[in-house]
């Protein structure tokens, strides 16, 4: 048996296969929904159902809230159709037509770049191709099916290696491994691309970026696309970190500055220390947005970091600086305990 899907308000309609979720039942009949983590974790896909009924799935309670589900709200990479529905999503331009592989990869170079992250650099076989869009994502396939997401962090133009930023998390599964034992010339695996987390091209709008710590590597493909591509719009780019060492790349933002009028680069540290001797702006970075873009009505923003940054930036960008809902994108930094926090 099979439910009928309608979406709202483009009017596209899909059959549900059993056991199919709404998101991967749009994904495989070319309609395009937002996603991230596709584990009920990071919200992204988050959207209204209207009329139907619909098993929720396993998801954590940080990304759908009693009081938005009481609403009609509901993650659309777990939630199940039970009878015929019919939902409210925005639909993704530029995926459908993407092709989804499993590749295998080489690892060509780790560079410490801080001493928690490492820039890993990875060569596809020479007869393979990752067409990508700047700010999508890859999942490494592990042992015992666990999977780990990174967002790519070179533009497509420049595709020779595919470029990660991974920080240790001690006692993270697959970080542990890197930061121990990886070395270079292994073979790791992974599908990709995967997420609606890419620039949109589409507007004219200027654009606000945030990152928090490793939230960078998505941020800096598109601005590298965007320069590629000419692209003018005026971009506004804060990056926050714990200490100024967590700013790891700094040296490459302030150079996008220098050969570029139109982006501003503002790094925020919200823990340094006497040694740090740090003079920037402090506290938290989308605290810094909020107190210099007090009006966002006419902008876009596209934020990548820690869930508790991305869900703090959207409530208050939203709330306080009049951003519409549909000009924040982002991408939420899962760990393996955000999966964990089943409802």
């Amino acid at each position: 048996m099979t439910f009928k899907v309608s979406i709202q308000p483009s009017g596209h309609q899909f059959d549900a296969k059993p056991d199919e979720t709404i998101l991967q039942g749009a994904l495989n009949n070319g309609i395009g929904l937002p996603y991230g983590c596709r584990n009920g974790a990071c919200g992204s896909c988050k959207g209204k159902l209207v009329s139907g009924s619909i098993d929720y799935g396993t998801y954590s309670a940080s990304a759908l809230s009693d009081a938005e589900k009481a609403e009609g709200k509901a993650l659309f990479c777990c939630a199940k159709p039970l009878t015929d529905v019919t939902i409210e999503a925005r639909e993704v331009d530029g995926t459908k037509d993407q092709q989804i592989k499993i590749l295998p990869s080489r690892v060509q170079s780790m560079e410490r770049v801080a001493d928690d992250v490492i820039v890993l650099s990875l060569k596809l076989p020479a007869s393979e191709r990752l067409q990508f869009l700047p700010g999508q994502y890859v999942e490494f396939l592990l042992k015992e099916g666990k999977r780990r997401s990174y967002s790519m962090a070179n533009a497509p133009h420049d595709d020779a290696f595919v470029q990660l930023h991974l920080r240790h998390m001690p006692g993270g599964h697959f970080t542990d491994h890197v930061f121990g034992k990886m070395k270079e010339r292994d073979i790791l695996r992974f599908e990709g691309p995967l997420g609606s987390f890419f620039l949109r091209e589409d507007s004219d709008k200027p654009i606000i970026m945030v990152a928090s710590g490793t939230g960078f590597a998505p941020i800096k493909a598109i601005i590298e696309h965007a320069l590629y591509r000419e692209i003018k719009r005026p971009i506004t780019l804060y990056w926050g970190g714990r200490r100024p060492k967590d700013i790891y790349m700094m040296a490459l933002c302030q150079e996008w500055v220098k050969t570029a009028p139109h982006i501003t680069f503002i790094p925020v540290v919200s823990d340094a220390l006497p040694e740090d001797d740090w003079s920037g702006r402090t506290g938290f970075v989308h605290r810094a947005v909020v107190a210099d873009f007090p009006d966002m009505s006419g902008y876009q923003v596209y934020a990548c970091g820690a869930p508790i940054v991305i869900d703090s930036a959207r409530k208050d960008f939203t709330a306080q600086c009049k951003l519409p809902e549909e000009e924040f994108y982002a991408d939420s930094f899962t760990t393996e305990a955000d999966l964990a926090k089943g409802a």
